[in-house]
């Protein structure tokens, strides 16, 4: 048999079992549009962890950060700098955004904003720019299962038809899993991935170095500004370096993915220990950069700095175990995908297509369409996949340069009776239309700065500015937005 099926056939094997551990765990479950999206709101700190890892820890991290730190170098070291601080962010606002999604029975993060600022118009902006964000991330798990699926069939399946199979395989799970699904499946792919990562990343420098050690000391000679700022780079420095660690520490939380996943806990305390635990998944990320950093030396010029940990692997062991890596991989990126699709699709419909073209739909409409919006969404992501060429870690600070212009308006609204609605509204309008500027016109990083970072310090000020000048109206924490209680119709949004 040649090593090309053995490696696709583990993959399949483990992509269906993660699969049918997501679909008999909602079996059980009457899949409404508040079970589908927030789990009925009961799930425990294992549940809670496990969806926040699948989510934290994505493809970025599988194939992202090993490609980072074989063709960037130094500059990927940012990532341990947020990881840590972005736990402490989550530990103080997603317990009282738990407490305002419980009380009003928020469904998403555009839930929230209108509940708090009693603007449907702000909520759809926010909701805008939340599925916009979204968008490069979906790009990013998509186009990680089609290079998997490259690598592992040894170049038999080429990348374009390998991403098609990997919208296939997404859309069929997202379908059938729901959030709690979600979770479940995490139970595989967490076990695989630390699996992969612990291995891998003690064994390729062992095999070509003789250890970790050995290979540090062999990249420093051969490559001397390899390991330090900018590394591969020219323009990413120390300021840069700072700049992106607070960006991405800011905006972590942001993503609506995690308004959602918050919403499903069964209370507040789970939110802080898993604030508290997360940071023990953390063990993968380095392994990855040291499995990145090993591939520079054996295997210079490749293209795609992202080929790099699947490349290596290949290259050092058989078939079979290439398939487990290929397989962690697989479900690593379908489980982000799904809980990303499950909100942007959610959020499209019910925070976008309901206010302005059905008021009046209730929750079995938004869940019948939701799951329709759930094709757009990937049928999206697989074009850019498609005819976009940008690196993982690329992807991702394009997203958060766009996603952590929410924060503002967030924190704010949980600390601060003061920011007004117009305040924050032109805060974000301000924060991505520089965010946007500066990429289009090639200023990322500008003045040496994350372009994410001075788009929001921009926001910031305009916030703080705007709402000095205007009257507070506060809606939210009291009574819940007509328009976020939708009658029920049919049999209140049966997904089954």
């Amino acid at each position: 048999m040649s090593p090309s099926i053995v490696a696709l056939a583990i993959i399949s094997t483990i992509v269906a079992i993660g699969s049918l551990v997501g679909f008999v765990a909602r079996f059980h479950h009457k899949m409404d549009l508040e079970q589908w999206t927030v789990g009925g709101r009961g799930f425990g700190l294992v549940l809670v962890w496990l969806l926040m890892a699948g989510e934290i820890y994505t493809t970025f991290t599988f194939l992202g950060a090993s490609g980072w730190a074989y063709s960037r170098g130094g500059p990927v070291l940012y990532i341990l700098g947020y990881l840590p601080l972005m736990y402490v962010v989550s530990f103080y606002i997603l317990p009282p955004i738990w407490e305002a999604g419980r009380r009003h029975r928020l469904q998403t993060q555009a839930d929230f904003f209108h509940m708090r600022y009693g603007s449907p118009f702000l909520a759809g902006c926010v909701a805008f720019v939340g599925v916009a964000c979204l968008i490069p991330y979906l790009q990013m798990q998509i186009t990680g299962l089609g290079l998997i699926v490259e690598v592992a069939s040894y170049g038999g399946i080429p990348r374009t038809p390998a991403m098609i199979i990997a919208f296939a395989l997404v859309g069929a799970f997202v379908f059938v899993s729901g959030v709690r699904g979600v979770a479940w499946a995490s139970i595989v792919k967490d076990l695989l991935l630390l699996f992969a990562a612990v291995f891998i990343g003690i064994a390729v420098p062992r095999i070509y170095y003789g250890g970790i050690g050995p290979m540090f000391a062999a990249l420093a000679h051969a490559r001397p500004g390899h390991l330090t700022m900018p590394g591969a780079t020219k323009d990413l420095g120390h300021a840069w370096y700072i700049s992106s660690v607070m960006l991405t520490s800011l905006g972590c939380y942001m993503w609506p993915q995690f308004f959602a996943a918050s919403f499903t806990a069964r209370s507040g305390k789970i939110l802080r220990r898993n604030a508290v635990l997360m940071p023990l998944y953390g063990i993968t990320m380095p392994l990855m950069f040291i499995v990145g950093f090993s591939a520079v030396l054996v295997l210079p010029g490749l293209s795609n700095g992202d080929l790099s940990l699947m490349t290596i692997v290949r290259k050092s062991f058989p078939a079979w175990f290439l398939g487990i890596v290929g397989g962690a991989g697989a479900l690593t990126a379908m489980v982000a995908a799904a809980i990303q699709l499950l909100t942007g699709a959610t959020l499209c419909v019910k925070n976008l297509c309901r206010p302005m073209l059905a008021p009046d739909m209730g929750d079995a409409q938004v869940a019948k369409f939701s799951k329709m919006m759930v094709l757009v969404l990937t049928s999206g992501a697989l074009l850019f996949a498609i005819y976009s060429s940008s690196s993982f870690v690329s992807l991702l600070l394009v997203g958060y340069a766009g996603i952590a212009q929410i924060f503002p308006g967030v924190v704010l609204g949980l600390f601060s009776k003061r920011v007004t609605t117009a305040g924050v509204l032109a805060g974000l309008v301000t924060g991505i239309f520089v965010a946007v500027f500066l990429m289009l016109t090639g200023r990322d990083p500008y003045r040496g700065l994350n372009a994410g970072f001075v788009a929001l310090c921009l926001n910031f000020a305009v916030t703080g500015v705007v709402s000095l000048l205007t009257p507070v109206r506060i809606a939210g924490f009291g009574e819940t937005p007509p328009s976020l209680a939708a009658p029920q119709s049919g049999n209140g949004g049966d997904l089954t």
